[in-house]
């Protein structure tokens, strides 16, 4: 068994980054590294895992659920599955998705804070918005080490910048020189077991369980008047401690950003769908006026002709909503 636990996510320009990192790390590392980077579900599992394999002498593998950890590994979180580590083991989920991806590095981080606590080492690399910002959190909480690299070099600085806004990370740094502070942590860093926060644990275990009760998260969270963009529940939030995001009963969860996005993603895709069926609407009134006039029944192709324009009004005030219509 390892000494220490390293999780890495990254996303938008990671995978160049990610070899980076690796080819740093040297074979006897006394830690495994577990890796989420943010692909489509359509992905190749084994794309990445050869890919950094060439990079570094550390074996690198596939996360397979029930797999005992082995130090001097780097384990590739599988596409479309949530990566957990917990105690000897790591399991792989097919629970929903968190900040609207899976795998998502706030599932991870959040593992490795409450079963890893000071053993813990967090790396936040180069993505766009913010999931690894609440594991980050989690991590600093438990007592981790949390390390996020420089937004300046970042070739996509929000995830980094989204960390350092809202965590005290204890390093941030070029990504060449992270093998540094991890060695220095795990020679330096002095075991207390920080007592984990109860609302960590149990939002842990919700995802271990991949659907909970409506009982379980009100006992972490407060309900609001939202409603989950992905399955119309209830949704709860919970910030004790933490930049404030939101979960559902089900499982899905989103941070404040994200939440938005999407809220702004299920509103547009709604206004295109009435906009299609408003022109279909239309479209059919000009059909059934011209056959109506065709048999000389003018007040009738009067009567839907008139309802037609009146239609075709709303229709382009909905087009220059839309046009207009802004993510933020």
């Amino acid at each position: 068994m390892p000494s220490f636990i390293i999780v890495v996510g990254a996303s938008a320009g990671g995978l160049d980054v990610l070899c980076k990192l690796a080819a740093t790390l040297p074979g006897d590392l006394d830690a495994a590294i577990f890796v989420v980077l943010h692909l489509s579900s359509q992905s190749n599992n084994n794309f990445l895992t050869n890919r950094l394999q060439k990079c570094t002498s550390l074996h690198c593998k596939l996360a397979q659920d029930g797999l005992p950890i082995k130090k001097g590994h780097i384990y590739i979180a599988p596409v479309d599955h949530h990566l957990i580590v917990k105690q000897n083991n790591m399991y792989t989920t097919k629970g929903p998705a968190e900040n609207r991806w899976r795998p998502s590095i706030d599932v991870l981080f959040r593992s490795a804070a409450v079963y890893f606590n000071e053993k813990a080492i967090g790396i936040v690399l180069t993505g766009l918005l913010d999931d690894g910002t609440l594991g980050m959190q989690a991590i600093q909480q438990c007592g981790g080490t949390c390390i996020v690299q420089d937004p300046l070099e970042a070739a996509f600085p929000d995830m980094p910048q989204s960390v350092l806004n809202n965590t005290m990370v204890d390093f941030m740094l070029p990504v060449a020189a992270m093998n540094e502070a991890i060695q220095y942590t795990i020679s330096n860093k002095i075991i207390t077991w920080i007592k984990v926060p109860e609302y960590l644990k149990a939002e842990t275990a919700m995802v271990e369980k991949t659907v909970t009760s409506i009982g379980d998260i009100s006992k972490v969270g407060k309900q609001t008047v939202y409603s989950c963009p992905d399955c119309g529940g209830g949704l709860w939030e919970i910030n004790e401690g933490q930049e404030a995001h939101f979960r559902c009963h089900i499982g899905h969860a989103y941070s404040e950003n994200e939440l938005l996005k999407k809220q702004f993603e299920s509103l547009n895709g709604t206004l295109w769908v009435a906009l299609r069926m408003m022109e279909e609407r239309m479209n059919l009134l000009k059909k059934i006026s011209h056959d109506e006039k065709m048999k000389n029944l003018h007040s009738l192709a009067s009567m839907h002709t008139e309802r037609a324009k009146d239609l075709e009004v709303h229709i382009n005030n909905l087009k220059e909503l839309l046009f207009n219509i802004k993510p933020n």
